[in-house]
């Protein structure tokens, strides 16, 4: 995912894909403690997604601001 495909979604689009990062993210944690996660990489991608998403959420409220 990159930011500029972010930026040209709505900050609806941006929640609802944040809340959903959100639960792979506590999925993937709760594999990780049962050592049953296959794909180690997703929890690295997942939290910089998220870290994305929050970066272009924060942008958009400072500059409204």
């Amino acid at each position: 995912m990159k930011a500029a495909d972010l930026r040209t979604r709505t900050d609806d689009e941006l929640t609802e894909q944040l809340d959903a990062l959100g639960r792979e993210r506590f999925n993937l944690r709760f594999q990780r403690a049962n050592g049953q996660l296959e794909n180690t990489s997703r929890v690295r991608q997942v939290r910089r997604d998220i870290a994305r998403i929050r970066t272009v959420l924060g942008d958009r409220h400072r500059r409204s601001s």
